[in-house]
């Protein structure tokens, strides 16, 4: 009988709760709820933290009330309870602030959400296959984060050079730090190659979280891309006995070589990127073919070359104008004068004019009429004296 009895009060205080325990029946949408600040708890792992839990507005009549939680300390300062967290082993979600009604027996309580994170331990980044890429296929880029948490609040991006490609983010709920690999598809094209690839990590926590989030960004790796050969190649004009030079140089991945076919009428071969002719003549004209070929391809660029004669060498024409003497009879009363004028003009297309001048003076034509008459009239008397 004593036994039994033994087993009945050990039995009653084993189930009985203690003053600290959180209540089973919790009402968490009771008028004067306990009130968390900050509302929303974000902790580094490793780190300390704390919050303050106001149980219950100033005059409130509660003498049973505590903070649930499996790690730190408390401080009571009158309903104001203080938690605090030293350093952040516990990878917890939630804490409860609670009390019990003195008056009407009610216990109210209040859930603090918690958010223990973990920066990334490294950012990797890589091109899947490991290889060499070639224009016009499709590749994976692969960014490997390590040991973050929350995996959920991780997001990637991935970058050419300074340009994002795009956001990518993980489906775990896992609270706890996991290490995943995101990836992203692109197609190479030949302005990939040189050009830098890489990935960033950011844990994105909201407000509450570190402002600016902690982020990982991974190395640079830098595409080489394979393609063909590419090259256009413009007609040529040249004047004969020039130098004739066909540059046939172009860009390929890895470098291209190169093989000419010129003209039947030249035979010499050359096999180098720019083919030259010291003095063309018009016996060069015609079509030259550059062949430009490595592994990924090859191509063909033809010159045209036309060649244009020297210039013929003239000599300038010269025409001569002959302009008959032109005779001028002035006559005036006073003296009896006469003027001859002759003039001559030669013309060349030399712009050249040579103008000559020449005036001679003759005997008045009245003078000399006079003089007859004297010598008639003395020729007359002397014939009449004989007579």
């Amino acid at each position: 009988m004593f036994f039994h009895l033994i087993l009945l009060v050990v039995s009653v205080i084993t189930f009985l709760p203690s003053p600290h325990e959180l209540p089973l029946a919790c009402d968490q949408n009771c008028a004067d709820k306990p009130r968390f600040t900050p509302s929303r708890l974000v902790a580094q792992f490793g780190k300390p933290t704390s919050a303050l839990c106001s149980v219950c507005q100033p005059g409130c009549h509660v003498t049973l009330f505590d903070i649930e939680n499996p790690i730190g300390t408390k401080k009571k300062n009158g309903t104001e309870i203080t938690w605090t967290v030293n350093n952040m082993t516990e990878w917890i979600n939630s804490t409860m602030c609670y009390y019990t009604n003195d008056t009407t027996n009610v216990q109210c309580c209040s859930v603090l959400p918690i958010t223990v994170y973990k920066p990334p331990d490294n950012v990797s980044f890589s091109v899947q296959p490991d290889e060499p890429m070639s224009e016009g296929r499709q590749y994976t880029l692969q960014c490997e984060v390590w040991d973050v948490a929350p995996v959920k609040n991780l997001t990637v991006t991935f970058y050419r050079g300074q340009t994002a490609l795009g956001h990518t983010q993980s489906s775990n709920t896992d609270e706890k730090p996991v290490s995943e690999v995101f990836t992203w598809n692109i197609t190479s094209t030949k302005e990939d190659d040189g050009v830098q690839f890489w990935c960033e990590a950011k844990l994105e926590l909201g407000a509450d979280g570190p402002q600016p989030p902690p982020v990982g960004k991974s190395e640079n790796v830098t595409a080489a891309v394979h393609y063909k050969p590419q090259r256009e190649a413009p007609p040529i004009i040249i004047t004969e006995g020039n130098r004739l030079t066909l540059n046939c140089s172009s860009v390929g991945n890895p470098p291209p070589s190169y093989t000419w076919t010129p003209p039947s009428r030249i035979t010499s071969p050359f096999d180098g990127s720019v083919f030259i002719i010291e003095s063309i003549t018009r016996k060069d004209e015609g079509s030259y073919t550059c062949y430009v070929s490595n592994v990924k391809g090859s191509i063909t660029v033809e010159f045209n070359v036309t060649v244009q004669g020297l210039p013929s060498t003239t000599l300038p024409t010269t025409t001569t104008t002959s302009t008959p003497p032109t005779t001028m009879i002035t006559a005036t009363s006073t003296p009896p004068t006469t003027m001859i004028t002759t003039t001559s003009t030669p013309t060349t297309t030399k712009t050249t004019t040579a103008t000559t001048t020449t005036t001679r003076t003759t005997p008045n034509r009245g003078t000399s009429s006079k003089r007859l008459h004297s010598f008639m009239m003395c020729f007359l008397l002397l014939f009449s004296a004989l007579v």
